[in-house]
């Protein structure tokens, strides 16, 4: 993963159309994650059909990824099934067992040509099956964990935080030195952000205008966001702000039309406003 390319986050049929199309008109390389949670939801052979059907039907490259994979045996699964990529999240475990459980996979994706993403520190918040709470990545320890794992790429913890619900106040500052001491230590080592979804308020406040309730919701810019590039960051995930442009246009929808029950419509709607979110994203942190 020497060039940088965003990674969103996959929960359906729409969520898949509406980011490839938008890669694609845009023509720029995307990662489709997957998580414990949507693999559960969607099932493992579904999703990785539907990523095929997809990469058929466009011209640029799409990795497939799995997202917080919990042990070695969801993510041998998943390089079985045919993931490019895979997360081994061992974050929550002291240091050598997270080196010996990161190496473990590493061991093995590397022989079917997978590569692995691990990670130190821990990232605070709430988001699909992944909670945790706030720990730095320590710039001492990441020099030993790349060198003894073998890792392809490294999720930090520098500030972001996972779910809507991120901050008390708006643009709170990301630990900026911390990256750059790991950038400085591992120059060739990609790292990754997660928790990068901005939580943008035009699509909370059409929630809330819709009957929902979605308050006090606040992220981080996805300027301040795109400043990460500078030091290492190849990988930026994206998911909140997907479930809320997809809620946001589905409620639109369906108080604007409350007779119709024609699901194609109402799901359309929500995968127009995930399409447009997607591309701004695109035009905000490839530059095109």
């Amino acid at each position: 993963m020497n060039e940088f390319k965003l990674a969103f986050n996959v929960n359906n049929l729409e969520f898949i159309k509406a980011i490839t199309e938008a890669a694609d008109e845009l023509g720029v390389p995307i990662i489709l994650q997957a998580s414990k949670g949507a693999i559960r939801y969607m099932g493992l052979p579904y999703i990785v059909a539907l990523i095929n059907s997809a990469r058929s039907q466009v011209k640029v490259p799409i990795t497939l990824h799995l997202d917080h994979g919990a042990n070695f045996e969801i993510c041998k699964e998943c390089i079985d099934a045919g993931f490019d990529s895979v997360m081994i999240d061992g974050s929550d475990l002291p240091l050598n067992e997270n080196i010996a459980l990161t190496k473990k996979v590493c061991e093995y994706a590397h022989l079917k040509g997978v590569k692995v993403e691990g990670e130190l520190g821990a990232i605070d918040g709430i988001e699909d099956e992944k909670s945790g709470s706030l720990n730095y990545t320590d710039p001492a320890e990441v020099l030993k964990f790349a060198n003894e794992t073998r890792v392809d790429s490294l999720a930090v913890s520098i500030g972001t935080v996972h779910g809507a619900f991120k901050y008390k106040t708006e643009n709170p500052e990301l630990r900026l030195d911390i990256l750059k001491k790991i950038n400085e230590l591992v120059p060739d080592l990609p790292l990754v952000l997660h928790g990068a979804s901005s939580v943008l308020q035009n699509e909370i406040a059409i929630i809330n205008a819709n009957g929902g309730e979605i308050k006090g919701a606040l992220g981080i810019s996805e300027e301040k966001l795109a400043e990460t590039k500078k030091f290492g960051v190849k990988k930026i995930n994206i998911d909140s702000d997907l479930r809320l442009a997809f809620t946001a246009g589905v409620r639109e929808y369906i108080s604007a039309n409350p007779s119709e029950f024609d699901p194609r419509k109402y799901l359309g709607a929500g995968m127009a406003r995930v399409k447009a979110v997607v591309k701004n994203k695109i035009k905000i942190f490839y530059g095109v």
